[in-house]
């Protein structure tokens, strides 16, 4: 029965998607708000009927940020995407250049000022994403990247890569790490979806300044302790 409910979620959810995509574009071509509205009455829609189909509630932890900051994030799933862009007032993300050829996804990505990096060219697309990061210091918003760069299923590791040490000397910003047990509901392949409470934390800030490997040796400590301490509290009910 969980499945089938998974399954109906799935499919309603991506049909907002496009619904919502459809009728927003003629305002988010004109502005760059319209995007914005578009993209949280989505996520808010995702968590709201994940709540009543398929049991599972969000709850967000910690003291969101609502400057101008380097939101470094735990990967587990597209669901933790929608909490954080749903939390923050103005999220823009890192994401796979790839991203910017999917319908809708990449149309309102780039009214967002979502930076697109080429995963396969490291040396280069590190050096653009500075370039471009720079050319969207005039629109504020927070700066979210996944240290890890993709989604890592609950239990694996992926080691933490130096695009993010990169972006947090070259803006100068605060680095606000973020753990999350969301994969443990809304896995990173399959239709399966299960009730429980999705939870997003925002941990306390890395300070700018921080010589760049202890950075990373404090960023992948505090995410990955915390993240696995929001796991086992689902594990041990």
């Amino acid at each position: 029965m969980q499945y089938l409910r998974s399954l109906i979620y799935v499919i309603q959810v991506y049909i907002a998607m496009a619904v919502l995509g459809i009728s927003f574009t003629p305002w988010a071509l004109l502005s760059k708000r319209g995007a914005l509205v578009a993209c949280k009455l989505y996520a808010r829609y995702a968590m709201w009927s994940a709540r009543w189909m398929i049991g599972l509630k969000v709850e967000v932890r910690g003291t969101v940020p609502t400057g101008e900051v380097l939101i470094a994030a735990k990967h587990q799933s597209f669901f933790d995407v929608l909490i954080i862009f749903a939390a923050l007032p103005h999220a823009k993300f890192i994401m796979k250049r790839e991203l910017l050829w999917t319908p809708f996804i990449g149309l309102y990505a780039k009214r967002l000022g979502c930076i697109p990096v080429d995963r396969g060219r490291k040396g280069a697309s590190i050096a653009r994403m500075v370039r471009d990061v720079a050319a969207e210091f005039e629109d504020p918003g927070q700066l979210t990247i996944y240290p890890q760069g993709t989604r890592v299923a609950p239990g694996d590791y992926k080691p933490y890569k130096g695009g993010t040490a990169i972006l947090y000397r070259g803006t100068g910003y605060t680095c606000v790490p973020v753990a999350t047990n969301v994969g443990l509901f809304w896995p990173k392949t399959g239709i399966l979806r299960k009730p429980g409470t999705a939870v997003v934390e925002f941990l306390d800030p890395i300070l700018p300044g921080v010589p760049r490997e202890a950075f990373m040796a404090q960023l992948e400590e505090v995410i990955e302790t915390r993240s696995d301490a929001l796991m086992r509290e689902v594990q041990l009910g």
